[in-house]
């Protein structure tokens, strides 16, 4: 108990002077206590937050959403797809296969980011939303987990009882599949929602217009003219706060689904 309490403290404090520091303004955050109020205005400080630069961080809200969000959703489907075939197809290569997507779990995604820029120069698409959406459908992760989940979890006279009913392979995918898979699927989701939100190398190096900005390049650009304008500090930790509650809120709403997929195989027919 005492472990877990130390493990919580090590991750609430910081989202816990986040919120307090949201609440100052610039001269508050460094001339009082940190991790409490001092002449609160959260609702004024967060309409200078919406409205500055003609609603800048807005814009990189809704990038970081739709590259978070799409991407996290097609890498499920695609790791669904791609962990199903190797976990119950026999194909020449299938072991081959799944030994190159366990290499790709190893190599780090900086190492890819330059390589992946002169690709993406070379066809056009550096500096726009593709450059950032196409390598987030990408996750060997994703494959592996579902792979091994696949394996334990879809029954193999379940698949032939639906082939002989007649349902062809797009059907049982569908159907079966997703919805057998789904407590696995949503950890897959939310690792890679995760992952893509708080990506900062990859936008850093294929983007150069701000437009397309997401929300940790978007805030690190302001970091670095907050010494010759000191309101952007402010600005800068309160986009912080902001940029954290759709994680707590999708943690909140998706743990569920845990819970479901970690009891279905205690209840008994």
């Amino acid at each position: 108990m005492s472990l877990l309490t130390v493990a919580a403290l090590y991750f609430l404090v910081p989202v816990y002077w986040l919120m307090v520091s949201a609440t100052k303004n610039s001269s508050d955050l460094f001339g009082t206590f940190g991790f409490w109020f001092a002449n609160p205005r959260p609702l004024e400080y967060l309409g200078d937050l919406l409205t500055y630069d003609d609603g800048i961080y807005l814009r990189w809200f809704a990038n970081s959403v739709l590259y978070a969000g799409v991407g996290a959703a097609l890498a499920t489907l695609l790791s669904a797809a791609a962990g199903y075939a190797l976990a119950k197809f026999d194909f020449r290569g299938r072991e081959t296969v799944f030994n190159v997507v366990l290499a790709g779990v190893l190599i780090p995604g900086t190492a890819l980011a330059l390589p992946l820029y002169l690709m993406f120069s070379e066809v056009g698409m550096a500096n726009t939303y593709w450059a950032v959406l196409v390598p987030s459908v990408v996750s060997p992760f994703g494959v592996y987990l579902c792979r091994i989940y696949a394996v334990a979890s879809v029954p193999d006279s379940l698949l032939e009882a639906a082939r002989i009913d007649g349902a062809g392979e797009l059907t049982i995918f569908r159907v079966l599949v997703i919805r057998l898979m789904s407590p696995a699927l949503i950890t897959v989701f939310l690792f890679q929602f995760v992952h893509i939100w708080n990506n900062f190398f990859l936008p850093l190096v294929m983007l150069s217009n701000s437009d397309l900005y997401p929300i940790t390049l978007g805030l690190t650009s302001w970091q670095g003219y907050a010494d010759r304008q000191p309101l952007l500090y402010q600005l800068t930790v309160g986009g912080a706060f902001v940029s954290v509650i759709p994680l707590m809120i999708l943690m909140v709403v998706l743990q569920r689904f845990w819970r479901t997929g970690l009891t279905e195989g205690s209840i008994k027919s």
